[in-house]
């Protein structure tokens, strides 16, 4: 009988951490040593100090340019991209379960590949990044997934 590899994504938008189960009675392991580690910056220090510039197009006056977008969360949505790239690089897990805030989690499931969808057996909306690898099990149990 093949064991079934249960992967758990545990993230928020700038720190995430993987770690594996091979199957009943097998514990959680971490997949890699280290956690990864986003931008922690705020928007101030990502864009510059004052918009743009830009002249008017009839006469001499001249307007400021806002920027179309959140610098912020332009870099927690590449950090989920990077993350989900790290994460089926290997594809090596059978069933995956992610856990993070609720914007995360979105910015997780928007960069996801299909079979990674459909692998996806649970998801827990909450911040458990600094939860120790001893606590994890006990916060995973709401998924009736056997540790």
């Amino acid at each position: 009988m093949k064991k079934i590899i249960t992967w758990f994504l545990i993230a928020d938008g700038a720190r995430a951490r993987l770690f594996k189960n091979e199957g009943p009675g097998k514990g959680i392991q971490a997949v890699f040593e280290d956690e990864f580690i986003g931008n922690f910056l705020p928007t101030r220090d990502l864009v510059s100090d004052r918009p743009g510039r830009t002249f008017d197009s009839n006469g001499p006056g001249r307007h400021s340019m806002s920027a179309p977008s959140d610098a912020h969360r332009m870099a927690k949505k590449d950090f989920a991209r990077q993350v989900v790239g790290i994460l089926e690089n290997g594809n090596v897990f059978d069933r995956l379960v992610i856990v993070a805030p609720a914007k995360a989690l979105g910015d997780i499931r928007s960069v996801l590949s299909k079979g990674s969808q459909e692998k996806i057996t649970g998801e827990i909306t909450k911040d458990l990044t600094n939860i120790s690898i001893n606590d994890l099990p006990k916060h995973l149990s709401q998924l009736n997934i056997v540790i």
